[in-house]
């Protein structure tokens, strides 16, 4: 049998909005239904606004290549407004953990994503469907993410690595947006 091979997703965007004003928007989970693809059909279940804080527990509904699932992510690192970290309890994944980091940089922020994800099957998935569809809903997310915030984006980001390999599965540009113009 063959080892599941962990990946690695990374995502950036730079917003020209100060820090004060971009990580509210993320520490508020009713947000992540304006971010997410309408493929995916996300949906919050958990009662909002939901008090985020490590422990915090949160069920979504979504649908993954048209099957519903439910999925529960906990709250591990809370530290506002650095960033934060997710993990799946229950889902669609044999591991997620999502890490959201927040950084001012150039008169603006740097939002970063990094994703540690395995699925089932994950040595025949991954290349045939994971990747890419993981890959797709956070491309749409950083568009998503210009819009919301009013701005253009230049080029998105998202690089999916096998863990420990340090070979691209794929790339696309370096994240950057600019004002609206």
């Amino acid at each position: 049998m063959r080892a599941m091979s962990t990946r690695v997703l990374t995502a950036e965007l730079w917003l020209p909005k100060p820090l004060a004003s971009v990580f509210p928007f993320f520490a508020n989970a009713g947000n992540l239904q304006q971010i997410t693809p309408p493929w995916v059909n996300f949906r919050v279940l958990t009662a909002l606004p939901i008090e985020m804080r490590e422990g915090a527990r949160i069920d979504y509904r979504i649908k993954v290549r048209g099957v519903p699932l439910g999925w529960r992510t906990r709250i591990t690192g809370w530290d506002p407004p650095r960033g934060f970290v997710d993990v799946q309890e229950r889902g669609p994944y044999v591991m997620w953990e999502h890490e959201h980091t927040f950084e001012e940089v150039g008169g603006g922020t740097m939002c970063r994503d990094r994703v540690r994800y395995r699925s089932p099957l994950g040595w025949i998935l991954h290349p045939l469907v994971v990747d890419r569809d993981v890959r797709r809903i956070f491309e749409y997310r950083q568009a998503r993410l210009a819009e919301v915030f009013g701005v253009k984006a230049e080029r998105v980001a998202v690089r999916i690595e096998r863990e420990g390999a340090g070979v691209s599965a794929g790339s696309r540009g370096v994240g950057m947006a600019s004002g609206a113009g």
